[in-house]
């Protein structure tokens, strides 16, 4: 039976600066096992709200536990829940990879017994093994990364949470971090922020994004696309009489029209762009539409997925929108 107390939960959080409000009424929950992305451009309170998580940061006000635990109260019991991982990673220079790992380990209370085995555990998950009796100093920034997710990861928390973990790398080595956040699936959970989008939706099961101090789009990445979005839209190379497309498209769908259309090429064929205000699937009652007349000549259909980008750009601009006409109003 599953535990019915989420890993994280937050409940009308906020923080204030002299008067300046970094977070404003946010509330969610994350599933114990489960994997979110944590989105929102520059300014809109994720560092904020990771540091009131960890028990770094006093809130304001509103409620945060950490697998039950109040932080408010309890932040020693909170912060033993949790392995965190800040977008600066303080690594000390001047210490080898076992080194800073067994002095880690020791200051989170692991046993020497058990903290020997863990450290060769946590060195094979990050592929660290070749770089242990290396100084830290002298690592890429990749390795120093995986470094500091092998720390994050040493004790064991049942709950993980990283600011920026792949800021700086190659795609190579955000390929291996991806790699290593998505293995943890199931036995930790992982509060993830980053603004590589594609890595986000690639990793986690659902996204939260917050801008201005608040939240204004959260489920999983195809939930978010038919919310935000809410419409399909279609690729085509096309050869033909253009003005004789509307009849066509709109004997398949009533609210299906042309949006862009190119220059035709040295064979007649230009690229259209369709769209409809709706999520079904039309793929292919527009290829025998548009088969059927012998006029019309077709060398590609395609459904255009939108993006995690666009669906972040959307309700972003979405939420400074109603906050201009919030002021305006006021």
């Amino acid at each position: 039976m599953s535990d019915p107390v989420p890993a994280i939960e937050v409940r009308h959080l906020v923080k204030s600066y002299a008067g300046a409000t970094a977070v404003n009424d946010i509330s969610f929950s994350v599933a114990r096992g489960e994997i979110l992305g944590f989105l929102g451009p520059n300014g809109a309170g994720k560092s904020t709200t990771m540091r009131i998580l960890t028990g770094y940061l006093p809130a304001t006000s509103g409620h945060v536990s950490i697998c039950g635990i109040p932080a408010a109260t309890q932040p020693d019991m909170v912060k033993r829940q949790i392995g965190y991982m800040p977008e600066n990673n303080p690594l000390p220079e001047d210490m080898r990879v076992s080194e800073y790992l067994y002095f880690r380990g020791r200051l989170k209370e692991l046993t020497r017994r058990k903290l020997s085995p863990r450290i060769d555990e946590v060195l094979e998950l990050c592929d660290l093994k070749r770089v242990r009796h290396k100084i830290i100093g002298k690592l890429s920034k990749g390795f120093r990364q995986r470094v500091g997710i092998a720390e994050a990861i040493l004790a064991e928390p049942p709950v993980i949470i990283m600011d920026e973990p792949t800021i700086g790398l190659d795609p190579h080595q955000i390929l291996i971090v991806r790699d290593l956040i998505a293995s943890l699936r199931g036995r930790m959970t992982v509060l993830i922020s980053s603004h590589i989008l594609p890595e986000i939706e690639m990793t986690c099961d659902r996204v939260l994004i917050i801008n201005q101090g608040r939240v204004v789009a959260q489920g999983t990445p195809a939930e978010l696309r038919r919310e935000i979005l809410g419409r399909s839209t279609y690729e085509l190379e096309f050869a033909g009489d253009v003005a004789a497309l509307p009849a066509v498209l709109t004997a398949v769908d009533p609210e299906l029209h042309v949006v862009t259309t190119g220059e035709p090429d040295a064979d007649g064929f230009r690229a259209l762009r369709l769209t409809t205000s709706h999520d079904t699937e039309l793929g292919e009652a527009l290829l025998h539409a548009l088969s059927a007349r012998a006029d019309f000549r077709l060398r590609s259909l395609s459904r255009a997925h939108p993006t995690l980008e666009d669906v972040f750009l959307a309700a972003t601009r979405r939420s400074w929108d109603v906050r201009s006409e919030d002021l305006r109003k006021n």
